[in-house]
């Protein structure tokens, strides 16, 4: 079966985009370039669209088993599809946990059965992410986990980081981190900072997040392990980050969108769509954040997906819980605030989100060349609309980004060479 892509572009190595076609032979790119053999291909026109490589998103919250009334492996797949992304990799703070092989093998029977997109499963570094006890990491790798971690919680005992990054770098695995040191979390809904001092809110401290980064840096130094941190959002965590790279230890990080885009001062109210964690922190952070990503510091972008119901979000900022969903507005509005701007280039936020995650965890995606997986997203970046939740395919609605103007839409998105999304169709 052959498909071919016609009428597309493609961004080159200078930043043009040059005209291009790309031939597709069963799942992979076998031949691009112009005016190419049609015969026996199926003819798919992409309008003058650019053509990428599909995008990655190592952070994704896909809430089953246990949560399917705020997201399930198929809804939460196909958000990926609609915004982009064909490889999703999902955290593991479910219930239960995948944290022994006989789970694992039930999660990765429901992804084949429903996925549409291609969906990696972490497993837990501890039992049931409680930070006592290190799961079967040999077994859990041999029933497919993509990495380990305890997001949504951070690993609190250092001998027990110890010795998961030690047991980790014995099989060549990474630990994946949330950082946050419960002794100082306050009892937090906010940042620490302007607007949680003008709304009389217990805020979290910048403080809580860079320790235990700085620890967790020196414990894969001595356990000579491939740490990655989640979300970064401290000009402190940055410092820390870049000085362990400076030192030669094996540390990548990531940093969302919403991190980049905002920070406390920009929440209009008691408003909890603007409650994640890591909260929205001040100004310097955010500058930190961006200087960061353009020095190599934090090596990609990663969305933090993470649907709520609106029940439970119109709890207040005190009790909602945190999170907001970000797969179908990561792509527009990082096009339309970071390259429209030119603060960064196209080719920039492409590899953000495809070589850059793709390198970090040695995934054979993430580029567009022959013999590469079909693995692709084309994306109308003269398309311009308003973000309104009430079209997400997601089930979360919780968004801080309503109403925002944006250019740069996906309208197609290919997985192993078939369609998985295209604008205007509808999950059945």
């Amino acid at each position: 079966m052959l498909t071919l892509l016609i009428n597309g572009t493609v961004i080159n190595n200078e930043g043009q985009l040059n005209e291009v076609e790309v031939k597709i032979e069963n799942n992979k790119i076998v031949e691009i370039g112009q005016n190419l053999d049609q015969t026996n291909c199926e003819l798919i026109d992409v309008k003058g669209n650019l053509i990428s490589a599909g995008f990655i998103d190592v952070h994704v919250h896909l809430r089953e088993p246990g949560g399917e009334h705020k997201e399930t492996i198929e809804t939460g797949s196909y958000s990926a599809a609609k915004g982009g992304f064909t490889t999703i990799a999902a955290m593991p703070n479910t219930r239960p946990v995948p944290d022994c092989v006989e789970q694992m093998n039930k999660l990765q029977t429901r992804i084949q059965e429903t996925a549409h997109v291609n969906v990696l499963p972490y497993a837990s570094i501890t039992i049931r992410e409680l930070g006592e006890e290190l799961v079967d990491m040999e077994g859990l790798k041999n029933a497919g986990a993509f990495a380990f971690t305890d997001d949504g919680v951070g690993v609190q005992s250092a001998a027990m980081m110890l010795q998961a990054m030690k047991k980790a770098a014995s099989i060549n695995m990474p630990i994946v981190a949330h950082c946050e040191e419960n002794t100082l979390i306050n009892k937090g809904s906010v940042h620490e900072g302007v607007f949680s001092k003008e709304n009389g809110l217990n805020g979290i401290p910048a403080v809580c997040e860079s320790v235990h980064i700085a620890r967790d840096v020196l414990l894969a130094e001595a356990a000579e392990c491939h740490y990655h941190v989640c979300h970064i959002s401290t000009k402190e965590s940055v410092r820390v980050v870049r000085d362990a790279k400076r030192a030669g230890i094996k540390v990548t990080a990531e940093v969302t969108p919403h991190h980049l885009l905002l920070c406390d001062e920009d929440i209009p109210g008691l408003d909890p769509n603007y409650k994640m964690n890591p909260p929205l922190r001040g100004k310097a952070d955010r500058a930190a954040l961006i200087e960061g990503l353009l020095d190599g510091t934090i090596d990609f972008i990663a969305t933090d997906h993470a649907p709520h119901t609106a029940d439970e979000k119109n709890e207040g900022m005190l009790l909602a819980p945190f999170g907001i969903v970000g797969l179908e507005t990561a792509f527009p509005l990082l096009y339309t605030h970071f390259v429209e701007t030119g603060k960064i280039t196209l080719q920039q936020l492409i590899e953000f989100l495809t070589v850059k995650p793709a390198e970090t965890f040695s995934l054979d995606r993430g580029s567009l060349e022959v013999g590469a997986v079909a693995d692709i997203t084309i994306i109308d970046l003269k398309e311009e609309q308003e973000i309104n939740p009430e079209t997400f395919l997601s089930k979360g609605r919780n968004t801080p980004f309503a109403g925002w103007n944006c250019k740069g839409w996906p309208v197609m998105t290919l997985v192993n060479g078939k369609i998985a999304w295209e604008k205007g169709s509808v999950l059945v």
